[in-house]
Formats: structure tokens, sequence, C-alpha cells
């Protein structure tokens, strides 16, 4: 078994995910039914999918990797039979489907049967969505309507080199060619497509892909997930304060032993997401970020903006946090909106999106303004007035419709400049600070940057118990 799996890839990916031995495998002895074209006296053992069940760090998972070298790894009615008890298992034991792609797309051969073979695989993902976590790896050709596959689950990977991931091959767009733009690269899908949520070699993935699942509840009903936390309570976190343009940097500051598991790293720079740990507990946090670094080292700035790109990166994200039950912080700096011909065509749906995903999320919610806040970006960035449980300002926060020396120069047009300057002093005092939005009741503290990760702690242990009853209604339409 041992040498058929390492000269297998489709196994070999298998037995190096899962914990050691662990696999059982289940259908291995399922072929193509279809006889058209001759398919019969084709060799197709397990009809190029291996499926079956295993172990991850002890806990339970489902899984299938395609397997290029019989039929290309294509979709057909026996592949998606084999997929399709992968998904029905899960769902009855409550544990993670894994799927490994490695695919030349739907089978010819099968035409309407391969067809109706996409759509169940299709719709078993969507049953599954919020249910349990699904996961997607890339690690050959996914392209065509294989496509859609990653985008139904929750988090995808890409290997590096020989991933490819695309509806309409490059080659075959108005004037583009591979060597212009190849559009189904790893590269092009993680920082422009927002499709991949991490690329790297398999090892990397796969180390990837056990990271999570170590952190994640396995289904929805599970709750809220824990590690044991060796790291101190109430560790004061020193210099906060100057790294509030670097969101990543203040995250690791505040996790427990500074562990940061970040989301679509390469995509939406200005937005960030990911996962840390309080007290041991899983929680997913989002921020507006101004700095960053690539992966050289070199550092990158960003205005801190609503883009539409981060509104959709964020509300995934917090969308899924909320079917799993993992409470959600945000850390706001945020002035405004991208100013953009393009931005301007899909803006307001970006945000209306966001603020829809925070308003709706009956998890735990807490805000931290670290910067600045201003008009109805900062609304959008779990604001108390959208349903965040506890809001915190830092003392040096910002907090109002725009920045109070523009609100003058508004407010006093044609006014001297001395005036200009007194106005704006004043509106400061009395419109943007966070003292004056903490005696509206709008935010309910002012704490200063080392205390904020014993504040958190604080917070989400209070609200550990939240029950938040929905209006009865099927479903929202946004």
């Amino acid at each position: 078994m041992e040498k058929r799996a390492n000269s297998v890839p489709a196994r070999r990916r298998i037995t190096e995910l899962l914990d050691t031995g662990s696999f059982v495998e289940i259908g291995g002895d399922i072929t193509a039914r279809n006889t058209d074209f001759n398919l019969q006296q084709i060799a197709a053992s397990t009809d190029g999918v291996v499926t079956g069940h295993g172990l991850i760090g002890g806990e339970l998972i489902f899984i299938y990797s395609q397997d290029a070298q019989v039929l290309h790894g294509t979709i057909g009615e026996m592949h998606a039979k084999k997929i399709l008890q992968v998904y029905d298992m899960a769902l009855k034991m409550g544990a993670p489907v894994i799927g490994l792609v490695d695919c030349a797309g739907i089978r010819l051969q099968e035409a309407t049967d391969a067809l109706e073979a996409f759509g169940s695989i299709y719709r078993a993902q969507t049953r599954a969505s919020g249910v349990i976590p699904q996961f997607t790896a890339i690690f050959g050709t996914c392209g065509g309507g294989l496509a859609v596959f990653p985008r139904l689950t929750d988090f995808t990977f890409m290997e590096r080199k020989d991933g490819k991931l695309f509806v309409n091959a490059p080659n075959v767009q108005d004037n583009r060619c591979e060597t212009q733009c190849d559009t189904s690269s790893a590269e092009h899908q993680s920082k422009v497509s927002g499709a991949v949520d991490y690329i790297g070699t398999d090892t990397e993935i796969f180390e990837q892909i056990r990271s999570l699942i170590y952190m994640l509840p396995s289904n929805c009903k599970v709750g809220v997930t824990y590690d044991e936390c060796s790291d101190d309570l109430n560790r004061v976190c020193t210099n906060l304060a100057d790294l509030y343009k670097n969101p990543v940097a203040v995250m690791k500051n505040l996790s427990d032993q500074g562990f940061f598991f970040e989301i679509k790293k390469d995509f939406a720079r200005e937005m960030i997401a990911g996962f840390i740990r309080l007290n041991g507990i899983t929680v997913g946090v989002v921020a507006n970020g101004m700095q960053a670094e690539d992966e050289r080292g070199n550092s990158l700035r960003f205005d801190n903006v609503l883009t539409v790109d981060g509104c959709k990166k964020a509300a995934k994200f917090v969308r899924f946090c909320d079917a799993f039950s993992i409470p959600v912080v945000s850390l706001t700096n945020v002035t405004g909106y991208e100013v953009t011909v393009e931005s301007e065509k899909n803006i307001p749906d970006g945000v209306a999106r966001l603020i829809y995903v925070f308003a709706e999320a009956s998890v735990p919610k807490v805000n931290v303004i670290v910067g600045k806040a201003y008009g109805s970006a900062y609304v959008a960035m779990n604001s108390k007035s959208i349903g965040a449980d506890l809001v915190y300002a830092w003392p040096n926060a910002e907090i109002g419709m725009m920045d109070s020396h523009l609100a003058a120069k508004i407010m006093y047009v044609g006014k001297e400049q001395s005036t200009i300057i007194e106005k704006a002093e004043e509106y400061g005092k009395l419109q943007t600070s966070p003292l004056s939005a903490a005696r509206r009741g709008h935010i309910d503290a002012i704490i200063e940057p080392e205390d904020t990760r014993k504040h958190l702690i604080n917070a989400l242990e209070m609200l550990f118990t939240k029950r938040e009853k929905q209006l009865d209604k099927k479903h929202g339409a946004i």
C-alpha cells in the first residue's frame, strides 16, 4: 500500500496530509459505468478519484483526491458519486471535507451524465456550507465548471508552480496570451482575483491546512474552539500605539504567543483578515491596514479606505466566523472610500454587503478604534450602530464625520485661515474626540493601547454566553 501511495500523486498527497496510517479508503473498486466511445476499454480504477476518511491531529476529516493518471482525473457520473458519498458521510458525522484537485474537467464521453455529476457536487457543497468547514487545494488543473468548486468552499490553497485555476484558459481570451498575463496562475488568483487564500509548495499547503483544521470547529454545532493558553492574560502590549498602521503587527502582539493565521494575505492588502487566539479561544479579526511587508520584507503602504475588494474579503470572512460561532474583533482605522471611477461602480454594493454581514452576525462582536473612524466607512466597520456588542477606542483615536480641519473649511468657507484653524480645533474637541463619542454612548470605554489584550479577553469572556434571537424570516435578500 505504501509503495502504491508513493507512486500515485493523489494517494501520496493524502498520505502526506493525514496523520500517519489513519487513511481509510472508501469505494476503491468503483469504475466508470459509461461504455460510449469505448470507455470500458480504458483502465479506470477508482474512476479518477481516491476518497475516504482519516485524521488530522486526531480529528476526523473526510477527503477526496483526484488522480490525473486515471482518465486525467476528469469528472463523470461515478467519480462524482464517490465525492457525494464523502459529503454525505461528512455531514452525518459533522466533520470537515478536504478536496485535493487535479482534474482536466468534465468527462466528454459521458456528456449529460457528467453535467449532472457537476451539478450534484455543486449542490452538496452548497448544502454543506455553514455546516462543516470545506477546504479545496489545487495541485494541477482546475478549469471550466470545476473552477466553481473552490468558490463554493471556505478556504482555497493552490500549488505555486503547477496549479492552474480558470474558467476560460488565458490563451482563448481576447487580446491575451499566457506570456502577457497568465490569469490561471496561482499568483494571479491570489493577488488579483482573491480566489486563493494561500499559495505554496505541497508541503507548505498541507501544513497550512493542518493549522486551520486544528483551530476551527469541526462543524457548526461544536461552538468555540480552545487551545491551552500559557500566555499571561493581563500581559501589557508595549509600543502597541506605534504599530496601529500595521494591523498584522498589532494582532501578533495581542494574540496568545504571537499567533496569527492570515487569510487571503496577497489580496486587498488594505483589509486584513485572519485568526488569532485570546485565552486559548479562536477569534476572527478584520482590520484596516496602512502598512505591510511583502515577501522580501519591503515596506508597503496603503490608504486607510474601504475598497470593493477589501469589503468582499472582510464580508466573506466574517460570514464564515458567524456560521461557526467564532467571535469577531475588528480594528478600525478608516477615513472613507476609495475614490476611482472603477470603484464607484461597485463600492456601494461592497459596503452594503459588509454592513449586512456585520449586522446579521450573532456571534460576540468587539470593535477597537485604533486610529481614525470617519463617516459611513466607520459605521460599516463593526460600529455599535450596526450591532457591535462592545466598542473601545484608544485615546488618540478620531471618531466623526471627517477630519476636523476639512470640516471647518466646509462649515466656514471663505473665512480667514486663523478662523479655520480655531474652528478645526473646536470641532475636534466637540465632535471627533473619543471622549465626545463616549459621552454619547457610541463607544463603551477609552482604553490604553497597551491594555487592549486584557480588555478583549475580558470582553469575550463576558460575551461567551451571548444569545441573540433573529427575526422570523426565511433569509435576507442581500
